[in-house]
């Protein structure tokens, strides 16, 4: 027991660490949380814009046509991909246009018991380019309330094949001792041979199977088609569900049905003269995809503003200096002071004896407290003063104010008179009872820089006397 208590005043000093460090850390991030509440707010974004949303995914392709595959599923065929542009292309946003490319490998397997001639198959490598109108029906529903959004789409597009069939397989011919090509014959009890059922002798054949290598391209075959074109324009239609997984990422699960304007997709058509003769309508295929659409370049749905001073209507022209001494017109008393006069807190040169002459104008800057002084400043008697007064004019308000010698009588005061508040007399920094808007944006920064005393309530109480003083 001497020996775990050493160990174990470690391990709880160790713990009380750590606990201690994940409160503190908890407690500033609950202040960062709050500071950034205080400061900022999210708000929707009224007007945002759209930019195009790519999409891509994959999916099954399936064959629809002269040559039928003997089985059929939505989710077994052959494997495709799809890539997309889309963008919108109203006002409210309920219509989209999406430019794409599908491609992938479509084919068909037909076998018959019955008639040698249906037994026949291809394979081609198939490329779709298109553009379609995608409406989501979003008009009929609270957007807000919803993440899963039906759709439907139509389109037109190009489409290019290169059919090929499987006709023959490789075999060893012990005789020649080399690999030949052994074309395939189909006999009504199921099986692939070497030669024609009609020889008649099924001891004389061997059975073959397919080697699934499509390896004879279909338009060189002679069937009376001739070198028709390998491209063809289709109309594909589509519906499904987009579900929303956030404001930038969507997946979407669609099923295209395509109509090609061609019949010659799988080479049975019914202008045939030769080999298999088709029915007579277009080719078809049908796409089952999912894909993923992300929304990189739009605004975003939400913005985040500051909120000191929000509610304030700033006007521009009131952030111009005219008289370039340093403090914004808005909040200059003396907009005309002339260059390189030094100023006040409020924008007004400095009369240092206050004797209400500007220091630049004033000839004897330091006169006794309380002088009669004249338009220079210059110190005169109380008879000088009454020989300056015109008794043939009325006496101007101003010059009784100069003659009472009033407190009131200097244009010193400034605003509403209103006394500074004690817990912001600090901020007045020139002491002239009048807090600038330089030293509430100091103060201000202070606050920012965790130097002041005032809270954010006091910030805006500060704000509130700025404008009412």
């Amino acid at each position: 027991m001497r020996f775990d208590n050493p160990i174990r005043t470690w391990l709880n000093r160790i713990v009380l660490a750590a606990s201690v460090l994940i409160i503190a850390s908890g407690m500033l991030t609950a202040q960062e949380d709050e500071l950034d509440r205080l400061l900022n707010e999210e708000v929707e974004n009224i007007n945002p814009v759209y930019k195009p949303v790519v999409g891509f995914g994959a999916g099954v392709l399936n064959y629809f046509g002269d040559i039928k595959n003997n089985y059929y599923s939505p989710t077994i065929g052959t494997l495709g991909y799809k890539v997309n542009l889309s963008t919108y292309i109203d006002n409210r946003r309920f219509f989209k246009a999406e430019f794409f490319f599908m491609g992938g490998k479509l084919n068909g397997n037909e076998r018959s018991y019955t008639d040698p001639m249906k037994n026949f198959n291809f394979q081609t490598d198939i490329y779709n380019f298109g553009v379609d109108i995608n409406y989501d029906f979003d008009h009929l529903y609270k957007k807000k309330e919803r993440r899963i959004h039906p759709f439907i789409s139509i389109g037109i597009g190009t489409s290019i094949f290169n059919s090929r069939t499987d006709s023959s397989a490789s075999i060893f011919d012990a005789d020649l001792n080399v690999d030949v090509q052994q074309k395939y014959n189909y006999w009504t009890d199921g099986t692939i041979r070497d030669i024609p059922q009609s020889f008649g002798d099924a001891d004389l054949s061997h059975v073959m199977k397919r080697d699934f290598t499509y390896e004879t391209p279909l338009r060189e075959s002679d069937w009376g088609l001739g070198k028709y074109s390998q491209y063809a324009l289709y109309i594909p239609f589509d519906f499904g569900f987009d579900m929303q997984l956030s404001d930038r990422m969507m997946i979407r699960l669609g099923n295209s049905f395509c109509l090609a304007f061609s019949d010659n997709i799988d080479h049975v058509s019914l202008k045939n003269t030769a080999g298999r003769i088709g029915k007579k309508g277009y080719d078809m295929f049908n796409f089952t995809y999912l894909t993923f659409h992300l929304d990189l370049f739009s605004s975003a749905k939400t913005l985040k503003i500051e909120r000191l001073f929000r509610d304030m209507e700033f006007d521009p022209m009131l952030f111009g200096d005219e008289d370039n001494d340093g403090w914004m017109d808005g909040w200059d008393d003396c907009p005309g002071t002339p260059l390189g006069v030094a100023t006040d807190s409020s924008g007004c040169p400095i009369d240092s004896d206050n004797d209400g002459i500007d220091d630049y104008l004033d000839k004897e800057q330091f006169s006794r407290t309380g002088a009669y002084v004249n338009d220079e400043g210059v110190e005169i008697t109380e008879d000088d003063l009454i020989a300056l007064l015109n008794k043939s004019m009325a006496v101007g308000r101003n010059e009784i104010d100069l003659y009472i010698r009033t407190p009131d009588s200097y244009a010193g005061r400034r605003g509403s008179g209103l006394p500074i508040p004690e817990k912001f007399k600090t901020i007045d920094a020139d002491r002239d009872n009048y807090i600038s808007f330089d030293e509430m944006l100091k103060e201000i920064d202070r606050y920012f820089d965790f130097e002041s005393q005032l809270s954010a309530t006091d910030i805006y109480e500060l704000n509130s006397f700025f404008f009412s003083q």
